[in-house]
């Protein structure tokens, strides 16, 4: 007697194709990758754009996890035991901009029923859609939903006993869930996380990342890393660094056109001192972090401060590096640590620039990085993450462990 086939994969549902930059997808990608090191067999879903000429056969097996492509463990430091599902979208989906040729309603209504779910034991989603599917055809669910919206959840999804618990970054965000009809008992808070890989001391990269960027014979070098977008506190971070002519800045992250966008801005207020290099592979992010004196964690005031979560705070605190932070909602709860070496109030770039000074003279440049930052961020590991996640699963419900 053949002996039946037991779901066991822990699947991962995206939107949009890999990869991209942004930061959500990272957030997404990492998670995934989190529960990967914890040994489950997991999956992470993306649709795949394909050419008109494709072969037919890659639609009647679509579903074919495999070992995550070299381009895609740079791009967002992935580690081997995850795995990787593109979805082929064949012209005209996501071309046309009709429900019918939407990617989302390609997997919902035709991947995930037809070739996804017999293998599948346990779903994490972003997309409301992809939780409202799997609860459908029976399996059990992880939520995830980082911003503010005003659109009330389906109580026939949020009662469901297969749906385990949602998760959101922040405390703002989970009060407004909870207003919108997410059960209180269904919804957490946890922070995002660092990939364990920032953890390794990479001192050679790192001094080469400080001969490449330190300039007219400046000793000092702040970083930042993350998007370039004006309410992250990057307009604040060229103020600052006007400020600092004797202090080297550099700038890893933003779309092309927004990293050309901040350079002629800089080069408008004539600051020499502060470099914008794009987007940089997560294999190259944790020595150029590592290479900082300081690494700068601007913010302006707004919306978006009641939100966010920034993945970059936990990067910058594996690196053992000292930080400077904007006080903002979600971050208020480290300052009765000692993880952040200053903080200073948003739209201001003269407490950031004292805040800066402060801190290159109480905190010297450490190859090895100090080892209270370090020590305290080991708490916000991506596999730690998962773990609490997870805990909230009913136990009957979880993927086997299979490593």
């Amino acid at each position: 007697m053949t002996k039946a086939y037991l779901p066991k994969n822990y699947t991962f549902f995206i939107s949009e194709e890999l990869p991209k930059p942004e930061a959500h997808i990272i957030q997404s990608a990492n998670a995934a990758n989190g529960a990967a090191n914890l040994g489950y067999s997991t999956v992470l879903i993306y649709p795949r754009t394909t050419l008109a000429g494709i072969n037919p056969l890659s639609l009647l097996h679509p579903y074919q996890p495999q070992k995550t492509p070299e381009d895609l463990v740079k791009y967002y430091n992935l580690q081997e035991k995850i795995k990787v599902a593109g979805l082929p979208m064949p012209w005209p989906i996501d071309r046309m901009k009709t429900k019918f040729t939407n990617s989302n309603t390609i997997t919902t209504k035709y991947y995930f029923p037809f070739h996804i779910r017999a293998t599948t034991k346990l779903v994490h989603a972003w997309h409301w859609n992809y939780i409202k599917t799997a609860i459908k055809h029976g399996i059990p669910v992880i939520y995830e939903h980082h911003h503010h919206e005003n659109k009330q959840f389906e109580p026939e999804i949020v009662n469901h006993p297969l749906f385990q618990i949602a998760v959101t970054v922040v405390d703002t965000v989970r009060d407004t869930m909870i207003k919108n009809g997410m059960p209180e008992n269904k919804v957490i808070k946890l922070h995002n996380g660092f990939n364990r890989l920032f953890m390794e001391r990479q001192p050679e990269k790192a001094a080469q990342w400080r001969t490449k960027l330190l300039q007219n014979k400046r000793s000092h070098l702040v970083v930042y890393a993350g998007a370039l977008q004006q309410f992250k506190g990057i307009d604040v971070l060229i103020d600052v660094a006007a400020q600092m002519p004797d202090t080297q800045f550099a700038c890893a992250g933003g779309k092309p056109a927004e990293v050309e966008h901040y350079q002629q801005l800089a080069q408008a207020k004539q600051v020499n001192n502060i470099n914008f290099l794009g987007y940089i592979l997560h294999a190259e992010l944790a020595s150029f972090l590592q290479a900082a004196d300081v690494l700068a964690h601007p913010h302006c005031s707004g919306k978006a401060a009641t939100f966010t979560s920034p993945m970059k705070l936990f990067d910058y605190l594996a690196t053992g590096n000292p930080i400077v932070s904007t006080t903002i909602p979600s971050l208020t709860e480290f300052k009765n640590t000692r993880a952040i070496a200053a903080w200073c109030e948003p739209d201001n770039p003269d407490q950031f620039a004292a805040a800066l000074r402060f801190t290159l003279e109480k905190y010297p440049k450490k190859i090895e990085g100090y080892a209270h930052i370090i020590d305290f961020v080991q708490q916000f590991s991506w596999e730690n993450r998962a773990a609490k996640i997870l805990s909230h699963v009913d136990e009957s419900l979880l993927p086997p462990l299979v490593a």
